[in-house]
């Protein structure tokens, strides 16, 4: 047990690189593969391909990189996890033993289910006054599932709707031996899979100071070396693209979070309690992780059938942009006449530059979405009726598509169910089914006392404070880095300082009501502000901004993924001696010294 286990990922998302589970069986030493191809937007996704094939439901992409990898894997003795079951994770795991048995590849295995409360709906207060029955509704299982899988000798796992860290939690704990009252090695494992969950984010991809990462290879997929207490740390493959720093990390750590009490199935973990330091060159330590009893209530994820949407984008060049932009939103809804969409948005994007030197200079976007149940009246009727203006309209019309019928969108929101209406079954290579005793949860979310208020917070009397002297205004990236993305209807911008020094100036800098003065657009929501000092960060949950979630949501930006950049643009007065290349001790960037470069590169 001396010996850390050493667990990789190879998939964030439905979608990502294909090529990344050979490469991670090939590229080192490995225990364990994961990988997360759900989301709610992917949930979504499925639930309308099981209505065409009730066979299917699950991450189709999945059974073919088994095609391609399932004999490495069983040749290093390499098990693999993954929730790519989706909403039929029994189908999945039928698929693989077929699939299996035409290689010749001896593998045990086995599944999670019980997620899928699609059939109890209604008996669980899951239904929608406005859209009725979901077309999905599943619970986020935990880990315990996952480890009497594998502790009963399965290869390969394939879960439904567990949550993404629990990928790893399960092979940890049955590794280790952990008890479910382990809330610290529970927690550690915890936040090292929320490291792992969304693949290359954790080595350099999506990062805010990306020119810093030597990215000519392809980014390397990450994996978490873990002990026996719950501790890490996180690394790569060598040779591979990318980096692992503590920024690196801290930004993947901030990512879809909210408060610092991070409540899941299996532990609540204190993400204000984690400890980061680099162990070398590409390599950081994750320890101190505090953990503390599961809430009560189960999360689900449901997805309704909200209605059918569509949009068009008009392309305005050169003079007059907001009066061209006015004329031909004048003439849609006059097109409209009595009987306009449900909902009607329209976006201007862009402004064109002064004297500009191209065409795509002197050009902005103006975006018109329509959502309506009626699928006629946001189908060609809308599209059809915004070309036929094209010798009609503003000088220069032109737009960035031919008109098209839309498609249906979907509506996400949270529910919370008693941990013991959901049934956690695990279903072992011999087919016996194991039922997984609930949480027994803490009603108080097992929020252990903390030092400070995680909740906007105030400066300790200790705290060194603010540097003072000359300012410059210049863009708040310039101090500071920034993670966002979507957690249902709501947005999360994450931000963290490189320096101490930078720390002392940001976290009484960026309130709720500078965010509201950086980014107007956050003024008709309520904001939550969250403090993390050991990460250097405050957190920020926008509630509504993506109004009822990625599908429904007529943003230019439905997932919430460039807020933060948005913000990192914003101009603030900063001081002066924040800006020089030794700002302050303690925390400096480890970036370029650390990543490995061919000869010649500088």
């Amino acid at each position: 047990m001396s010996r850390p286990l050493r667990i990789g990922n190879a998939s964030g998302f439905y979608g990502d690189r294909f090529s990344a589970v050979r490469e991670m069986l090939e590229g080192g030493p490995l225990d364990v593969l994961t990988g997360d191809y759900l989301a709610e937007l992917t949930m979504l996704i499925l639930g309308r391909s099981r209505m065409k094939d009730p066979g299917g439901g699950y991450a189709s992409t999945f059974l073919r990189q088994m095609e391609d990898s399932l004999g490495l894997a069983a040749e290093r003795g390499v098990k693999i996890v993954a929730n790519a079951g989706g909403l039929n994770p029994r189908g999945l795991a039928e698929r693989l033993r077929e699939l299996a048995g035409r290689l010749g590849v001896d593998v045990r295995i086995a599944h999670v289910e019980g997620d899928d409360l699609l059939p109890r709906a209604g008996e669980l207060g899951l239904t929608d006054p406005r859209y009725g029955d979901p077309l999905t509704a599943n619970a986020y299982l935990g880990a315990w599932g996952i480890a009497e899988c594998l502790r009963a000798g399965a290869d390969v796992v394939v879960t439904g709707r567990v949550t993404d860290a629990s990928l790893v939690v399960g092979p940890a704990a049955a590794h280790f031996g952990w008890a479910r009252d382990d809330w610290d090695a529970l927690a550690g494992a915890t936040a090292a899979g929320h490291v792992l969950e969304c693949g290359a984010q954790a080595t350099g991809g999506n990062y805010a100071f990306f020119e810093e990462i030597y990215n000519v290879k392809p980014l390397g997929f990450p994996l978490a070396e873990i002990h026996a207490d719950g501790s890490s740390v996180i690394t790569k493959h060598p040779g591979t693209g990318g980096a692992v720093t503590v920024e690196t990390v801290t930004a993947q750590l901030l990512y879809e979070i909210g408060a610092p009490a991070y409540a899941g199935p299996d532990v609540t973990t204190r993400f204000d309690t984690i400890e980061l330091a680099q162990d070398g060159p590409d390599r950081v330590r994750i320890g101190g992780v505090e953990g503390s009893p599961p809430p009560a209530t189960t999360k689900v994820c449901l997805n309704h059938l909200g209605g059918h949407r569509n949009e068009m984008t008009f392309v305005l060049t050169g003079l007059g942009i907001e009066a061209k932009a006015a004329f031909a939103r004048a003439q849609v809804e006059a097109a409209f006449g009595d009987a306009p969409p449900a909902r009607v948005e329209w976006t201007l994007i862009g402004a064109p530059a002064a004297d500009p030197a191209s065409q795509g200079a002197a050009t902005s976007l103006l975006r018109c979405a329509v959502l309506d149940p009626d699928p006629e009246k946001v189908g060609r009727r809308f599209s059809g009726a915004v070309v036929e203006l094209a010798l009609a309209g503003y000088p220069g019309f032109t737009m960035t598509s031919p008109p098209g019928k839309g498609a249906p969108y979907g509506v996400y929101k949270p529910a919370f169910v008693p941990n013991g209406e959901v049934e956690h079954v695990a279903v072992l290579p011999d087919g016996t089914r194991v039922p997984i005793p609930a949480a027994g949860g803490d009603p108080a979310s097992g929020v252990r006392p903390a030092g400070r208020a995680p909740e906007e917070g105030s400066r300790s009397a200790d705290d060194p404070r603010p540097p003072a002297g000359e300012t410059v205004r210049v863009p708040l990236g310039r101090v500071a880095g920034a993670r966002s993305g979507d957690k249902g209807g709501d947005a999360n911008i994450g931000v963290w300082a490189r320096t101490d020094a930078q720390w002392r100036w940001l976290e009484p800098f960026l309130t709720v009501e500078r965010l509201n003065e950086l980014m107007p657009e956050t003024r008709d929501h309520r904001v939550r502000r969250y403090v993390l000092p050991n990460l250097r960060a405050v957190n920020f949950v926008v509630e509504g901004l993506l109004q009822e979630g990625v599908s429904a949501s007529t943003r230019f930006d439905p997932q919430g993924k460039a807020l933060g950049e948005w913000l990192r643009s914003r101009l603030a007065d900063v001081p002066r001696s924040l800006l020089a290349p030794d700002a302050g001790a303690g925390g400096e960037a480890p970036a370029a010294e650390n990543i490995e470069k061919p000869e010649g590169v500088r």
